[in-house]
């Protein structure tokens, strides 16, 4: 029998405290419901050989956990950060519709071209996700299963640059909270997505 394929997974993280908001780089730590998602994702989708982390703690902290508790090493890679949101930084929704109304409707008709007011360049931001991904594909191919925690956007980004999707799709692809997206990287054709954000059993629930 052939050995398994290599493979990446790539773990949103939990629930964090604040609720659902743009968070971007606003560092709000896990809820305790976010840490029982997480712990219910790796219960259900574990072992991995390694893990690799955003430094951002809503991933960090259960990464680093997971890690230790696992036996396995931990890396921390910035470029694994989410996506900058500028002037909406922090704000839910709500907020960002009541204070940035215009902007608002036209980042929705057109989010490439209508960025938040001093959001991260999308073109940067797929650059350093691209070459976070690389590293991570580089480390399956000798460690075997490797556990990437991390954020919506980043991976939005991966499933739109690994399925070569026009860069608009990526804010039509959606990423629940410790939902997990698998690839496993066939030899013959390339990083091959298994699934994507199929959400584990939600203890809180």
């Amino acid at each position: 029998m052939e050995p398994a394929a290599p493979q990446v997974d790539l773990l949103r993280h939990g629930e964090p405290e604040g609720g659902r908001r743009y968070r971007g780089r606003t560092d709000d730590p896990l809820s305790a419901r976010g840490w029982a998602q997480m712990r219910a994702a790796a219960a259900a989708h574990g072992p991995w050989a390694r893990v690799v982390t955003s430094p951002l703690g809503r991933c960090r902290a259960f990464a680093e956990t997971l890690a230790a508790e696992a036996g396995v090493p931990c890396r921390v890679d910035p470029r694994l950060e989410e996506l900058g949101y500028g002037a909406w930084e922090g704000l839910t929704h709500a907020e960002v519709a009541e204070r940035f109304p215009a902007e608002l409707a036209a980042f929705r008709r057109d989010p490439l071209r209508h960025r938040p007011p001093g959001a991260e360049p999308l073109e940067g931001f797929l650059a350093r996700v691209r070459a976070a991904w690389e590293t991570a594909v580089e480390e399956a191919q000798t460690a075997g299963r490797v556990l990437v925690v991390t954020h919506a956007g980043v991976i939005r980004a991966v499933v739109g640059l690994v399925l070569e999707l026009p860069p608009a799709a990526m804010f039509r692809i959606m990423a629940g909270y410790a939902a997990l997206t698998r690839f496993r990287l066939d030899p013959a054709r390339g990083p091959c997505l298994l699934r994507h954000g199929l959400e584990p059993c939600d203890p809180a629930r």
